[in-house]
């Protein structure tokens, strides 16, 4: 069994007939009774169809039932995300060990960022059964939006957290960082594991194009204020003060901007153009190698999943803020850098869940799904979660902004160029996923040894406290 196989069997006759016996009957073949009512439609597994449910994602239940429900989460969707449910004991010690000892901020650092894992796992697999109860475009939506809130949660966190400024380069390393985990390690990863067993595999010019299109003004929208400061900068026609005012100024403005070609992006898919999205999905579902295993498999009700939801939630949430409390010991105390801390290790357990759902779907060849999540939770990071923290930060008085550090543009512009180059063909191989995993593997060794930012020598705006950041006074890792 591959690592990302589908658990379950399924009768070989249902492999031939798992379509057609999912689609409901049309409503003219259904006959009317007691006043008017339909007659009840069944689903491939036999499972009355309750109003408003999809057929394929119709549990058969209602209300919750805790031994069979925890079952159905412990299987999970494939065999990684199952993997992940073996960390779930550290979801206990870690908040144990955050009240009993609150001096050991390595081991609350490391315990909380585990404990991150399963429970990010349960809202990608939770949402992931939404996502079956509604309709297609809708659903992926709706996956993307609960892969990141954990993302939103950590990022408010880090805001809320942060003292005089401090945490901000955290901040703005992370949603690059964020946005490179997916355009180069998880689609990389997924061009890699898709083309294991496949020459090549296709994908709609309906999912890459726009998505191309989307990053590259989100590219332009998040790096403009950078430009700014970087062309002005040392300028002797403006103070540092009042152009770090004014990238300010650009940064809460181009937010606003890009929040709303966010809701234009959504009012596209979801309006307009809804169409054209469920049919290249509904081919990509009849492509689905492990469908017939799919259809087959237990399913939780909508009740059981919105339990689920809240517990996940609720954990990362706590586990968020525990962590985040232990950044500042850890950059200052154990020499890990804030570039590094942000562009790497918070991105990668954050996205862990829709990562791992992306992967699966395009081992079962179901790359226009990939790339849909992929490109769905970059476009959410660029357009609404970074925009989003920027407006926050205004609302409670904190100076985040959308000035990045230049070497932190810099890579971000050329992961847009590379991705978009493999995106161009509508196509994909092992060789192209690779290719986009080493990248990243250079820009995550290059980050571990970018030196500290120092106050006029950064496009970080110096704090309150006269330093950049927590980790100014301190060298960073083979720094001496």
């Amino acid at each position: 069994m591959g690592m990302f196989q589908r658990n379950n069997q399924a009768p070989a006759d249902l492999r031939q007939h798992d379509i057609e016996l999912t689609t409901p009957r049309p409503a003219h073949t259904r006959s009317k009774q007691n006043g008017g009512g339909h007659l009840p439609t069944y689903n491939h597994n036999g499972h009355k169809v309750t109003r408003g449910i999809e057929p394929v994602g119709e549990s058969g239940r209602k209300g919750i039932h805790p031994l069979h429900s925890l079952k159905i989460c412990f299987r999970s969707c494939s065999t990684a995300s199952k993997f992940c449910n073996i960390f779930w004991p550290f979801v206990p010690v870690a908040i144990a060990m955050h009240f009993a000892r609150p001096k050991e901020h390595l081991w609350i650092f490391v315990l909380n960022y585990i404990a991150m894992i399963p429970t990010a796992n349960l809202v990608g697999f939770a949402g992931q059964e939404v996502a079956r109860k509604i309709p297609k475009v809708i659903g992926v939506i709706l996956e993307v939006f609960l892969g990141s809130i954990v993302e939103i949660v950590l990022f408010v966190v880090l805001l809320a957290k942060s003292k005089d400024n401090d945490l901000i380069p955290v901040i703005q390393a992370a949603i690059l960082g964020s946005i490179l985990a997916n355009l180069l390690l998880c689609l990389g990863m997924c061009f890699f594991v898709g083309g294991h067993k496949r020459k090549e595999q296709h994908f709609d010019e309906a999912i890459s194009e726009v998505g191309s299109g989307l990053l590259l003004v989100a590219g332009f929208g998040l790096l403009i204020p950078s430009a700014f400061f970087t062309a002005l900068n040392g300028s002797p026609a403006i103070t540092e003060e009042v152009l770090r005012h004014r990238v300010l100024t650009i940064s809460r403005a181009t937010s606003v901007i890009l929040l709303a070609s966010f809701f234009a992006y959504v009012w596209f898919q979801l309006r307009t153009h809804h169409s054209v999205y469920d049919d290249v999905l509904a081919e990509d579902e009849r492509k689905d190698e492990d469908r017939h295993k799919d259809l087959t498999k237990a399913k939780l009700t909508l009740t059981e999943c919105l339990f689920f939801l809240i517990i996940a939630l609720a954990c990362v949430s706590l586990h968020a803020v525990f962590l985040v409390e232990e950044i500042h010991y850890i950059v200052m105390l154990r020499g890990v850098s804030e570039s590094f801390m942000g562009l790497i290790l918070v991105p990668l357990v954050e996205k862990f869940a829709e990562h791992l759902t992306a992967i699966d779907e395009a081992y079962d060849n179901q790359m226009n799904f990939a790339l849909a999540h992929v490109l769905g939770s970059t476009v959410q990071t660029a357009l609404l979660n970074a925009p989003l923290v920027v407006i926050v930060g205004w609302g409670i008085g904190k100076d985040m902004s959308l000035n990045f550090e230049l070497f932190m543009s810099v890579v971000f512009f050329l992961a847009i160029l590379v991705v978009g180059n493999f995106l161009r063909d509508q196509k994909s191989n092992y060789l192209e996923g690779a290719l986009c995993v080493l990248v990243y593997m250079i820009i995550a060794v290059t980050t571990w040894y970018y030196p500290n930012p120092q106050a006029g020598h950064t496009n970080l705006a110096e704090s309150k406290g006269g330093h950049v950041g927590a980790r100014s006074l301190y060298p960073g890792p083979g720094m001496g």
